[in-house]
């Protein structure tokens, strides 16, 4: 495995930082403050090739692989999670379902648009009771002729208001049984499909949260992703690989409030010196770098075998779990050095902290990737 970043990575690096500079990072806390998804910086993001990054070109992707993906969303991290999270889950989730599992008409259908950023996407399969317990879902899909009925709800779906296409995971057989659940591509605009906005969250506010609502929607059979029944499997497939890129987000945010720290402990003076020449705060920017090292190398490697089509279950619980966990590690010490001022909203420390949280949740916890861990350990 080599070490350095590519040609590719370096170039996507300085696009994305760049991009950062000037399009997120002056509006970041208006957005965050007022819970706001900026669907046009999305659609900028989509002009660059970022919505698209791993799709081929043949269906209107950058072509790229996980190695320049992982870079994208490690510099967005680096300046806002809640963005940074929205391009991971149009990515991985939605498009790369699709991708993945589509036959040739839904890939020709939807990812040039999905790439492009003129649709956004949406992804669901956890339920207002159902979060880990996914087998539980009691979202059903009735067959009628040659289509499908929908009834039923998914929760804390991103772009679930604003998507312009969403993959659900329903249920189409007995409950718990893995072979009962398929894969439909939803339409906005499917009579009986709704969705509702969740508010007042902690973190990554740029992002936009919904729970999705389905009452009778008629879905046709040419939607179905994928054969009837195996949905489940894909789903699993799915986020092996999106585990990678909240693994990326969490390196990035890890290095946001790392770098953040590094600034502030050098020009912060206390007892006549800069705070950085102080053990306590030093040693502390020593065990952030190193974890954050740590979490790049187990990023990539994911990234590496994903590439090479080999599996990624394990290595992609490991680089999800540790990332996001130094991303909240870095961020309380971020809080922590900065002191009174890390706990305003006048410095970057606690968003970095607010966003990094969502990370040990969200695609699956961190006890869901110690058991995944354990599993392949002792089977």
């Amino acid at each position: 495995m080599n070490f350095n970043s590519n040609e590719n990575q370096q170039m996507i690096a300085q696009m994305v930082r760049d991009f950062a500079e000037k399009e997120i990072k002056p509006n970041m806390m208006v957005w965050d403050q007022e819970e706001y998804f900026p669907v046009e910086t999305m659609k900028k993001m989509g002009e660059l090739g970022l919505l698209g990054i791993f799709i081929p070109e043949t269906y209107g992707g950058s072509g790229f692989s996980y190695f320049e993906y992982a870079t994208a969303l490690m510099e967005l991290g680096r300046v806002c999670g809640g963005i940074g999270l929205s391009v991971a889950a149009h990515n991985s989730l939605c498009t790369g379902h699709i991708y993945y599992h589509g036959n040739e008409e839904q890939k020709r259908r939807f990812l040039p648009k999905l790439a492009s950023g003129e649709f956004i996407g949406a992804w669901g399969l956890t339920e207002p009771n159902t979060g880990s317990d996914a087998m539980r879902m009691k979202t059903t899909a009735v067959k009628d002729g040659n289509d499908w009925i929908i009834n039923g709800a998914k929760n804390w779906i991103t772009h679930g208001l604003s998507g312009d296409v969403a993959v659900v995971l329903v249920r189409t057989g007995e409950l718990l049984d893995s072979n009962g659940i398929t894969a439909f591509i939803i339409e906005k605009g499917m009579p009986g499909f709704s969705a509702v906005k969740i508010k007042d969250k902690f973190g990554v506010r740029a992002s936009e949260t919904a729970e999705l609502i389905f009452d009778n929607v008629r879905v046709p059979q040419e939607n179905v992703l994928g054969e009837v029944g195996q949905g489940f499997k894909q789903a699993m497939q799915v986020l092996d690989g999106g585990r990678i890129s909240i693994a990326a987000l969490g390196c990035g945010i890890a290095r946001g409030a790392f770098e953040a720290s590094v600034k502030y402990a050098k020009e912060r003076e206390q007892f006549g010196q800069a705070i950085a020449g102080f053990q306590a705060i030093a040693f502390k920017l020593a065990d952030m770098a190193t974890e954050i090292e740590a979490s790049e190398l187990l990023t990539f490697q994911a990234a590496y075998r994903k590439n090479n089509k080999l599996s990624v279950t394990k290595e992609g619980a490991f680089a999800k779990y540790f990332s996001s966990e130094v991303a909240v590690r870095c961020g309380n010490e971020a809080v922590q050095i900065m002191g009174g001022y890390g706990y305003t909203r006048e410095y970057p420390a606690e968003k970095f902290l607010r966003d990094s949280k969502l990370l040990t949740i969200g695609e699956g916890t961190s006890e869901i990737q110690k058991l995944v861990i354990s599993r392949d350990l002792i089977k």
